[in-house]
């Protein structure tokens, strides 16, 4: 035990890399993984790391968690560490709770990190952590980049989220709290096996007697990683060679296309919908796998929020109009997560897709390289009832659209390298 602060400590320094903010939230629930970050991290920030912010979600599923949320504030209080409580509200009794609670969570954390000034959030995924996922993600017949390791960090909302004890495993960070004699609230949800994760770790007990314990699936996820960037850096070389961006549309030279790898391919489409969909998961296999077939019998198709446009060739991928109907946006704020359009200052102006009745009062919208489904799908500015521009259309009026870097998913940037 007595080098094991002092080995995690380092693990966790350099995870988060020479280029550390000086201010640093952490994510803590009150659970022994968080709890345990929290106090490496105080200890890292006595010798020279950074501030910590530290911040508690309730989503307010049970009665226990807000109690839980006053012990982490009581925690911070006595180490001098500002602390905030984030309360969710939004569940209704629909869809995929963890999911759902998870896209809240995370969303809340980085509205309030761009709040207060904090440019980075940690979060304590272990080992463990990695290894269910691991386990999870077989059941469902994933392929490289379901099996693949949780990525380190991320971006979302501006924000980078940090994952500094990968490497650790759950037991590591209990011992430093048993060792502080700092307790820990358990979560009675961590044990049942109505969830999935639930049964993954029972699994993962079961197995243990194999050698298949977390740390070895954690590392044969990180293998894979290893072999998943290998592909990607193929993918890159691919886009760079066979497609191009016009106004937000992927292009992609279809006799070039045929001469790459199935996989490749694969991959490519799949980055390129991401893109432009802005969706946080790539469509399922065999919906991906039919729309290849479509491209390569010279036909058309439609996924993801994205239009498929087969030409004799070129492939061009491009917004569904379907998809962006009803997005509103104000001038200046990004439209569909990827267009911001600016422009004179117009009382009740908002922005949203052209559409095919906008596209009729759009006369020169024959000089725009963009064909008609395109600019369908297009941002465009109305007051009311009224066309006021169409940039992409030829509309312009004193209007200009700018396409906004994507988080996470940046097609421009995979061809640009």
């Amino acid at each position: 035990m007595t080098d094991l602060p002092a080995r995690l400590r380092q693990q966790i320094a350099g995870a988060i890399g020479a280029d550390r903010p000086d201010r640093l939230g952490v994510a803590v629930s009150g659970g022994s993984d968080s709890l345990a970050l929290l106090t490496l991290l105080n200890d890292w920030r006595a010798t020279g790391g950074p501030d910590l912010y530290a911040v508690t979600v309730d989503h307010g599923l049970r009665s226990e968690a807000a109690e839980e949320a006053r012990m982490v504030a009581r925690l911070c209080e006595g180490w001098n560490i500002s602390h905030a409580t984030l309360k969710w509200e939004g569940w209704d009794g629909t869809g995929n709770l963890p999911d759902t609670a998870r896209r809240a969570r995370y969303g809340l954390m980085a509205d309030w990190a761009a709040e207060t000034g904090i440019s980075a959030i940690a979060v304590a995924h272990t080992a463990d952590d990695q290894a269910e996922t691991f386990l999870m993600r077989l059941a469902r017949a994933a392929g490289l980049d379901g099996l693949s390791a949780m990525a380190p960090r991320w971006q979302q909302g501006g924000v980078t989220f940090l994952r500094p004890v990968l490497s650790a495993t759950r037991e590591d960070l209990r011992e430093v709290l048993r060792a502080r004699g700092i307790t820990w609230a358990d979560d009675p949800t961590n044990a049942d096996p109505a969830y999935e994760r639930v049964r993954a770790r029972q699994v993962l007990e079961t197995l243990a007697p194999l050698g298949i314990e977390a740390a070895t699936l954690a590392e044969v996820a990180g293998n894979l990683a290893d072999a998943r960037d290998i592909v990607d850096t193929q993918v890159a070389f691919a886009a760079r060679n066979v497609a191009r961006i016009e106004a937000g549309d992927v292009l992609i030279d279809r006799t070039a296309l045929a001469r790459i790898e199935p996989e490749i391919t694969r991959r490519l489409l799949q980055k390129a919908i991401l893109w432009i969909s802005g969706a946080d998961y790539p469509p399922r296999g065999p919906a991906l796998k039919r729309v290849m077939r479509a491209i390569d019998a010279g036909e058309s198709a439609t996924l993801h929020g994205c239009r498929f446009i087969t030409r004799a060739g070129a492939l061009r991928i491009t917004r569904e109009e379907r998809a962006v109907a009803g997005i509103t946006a104000r001038p200046g704020e990004p439209w569909d997560g990827r267009w911001r359009l600016s422009g004179p200052e117009t009382e009740g102006a908002i922005v949203a897709a052209l559409g095919e009745n906008g596209l009729r009062h759009c006369p020169n919208r024959r000089n725009s390289a963009l064909p008609a489904a395109s600019l369908r799908a297009s941002p465009a500015v109305w007051q009311g009832e009224t066309l006021l521009a169409a940039p992409l259309a030829g509309l312009d009026n004193g209007w200009t659209a700018e396409l906004v870097r994507r988080e996470n998913h940046d097609f421009a940037a995979l061809i640009s390298h």
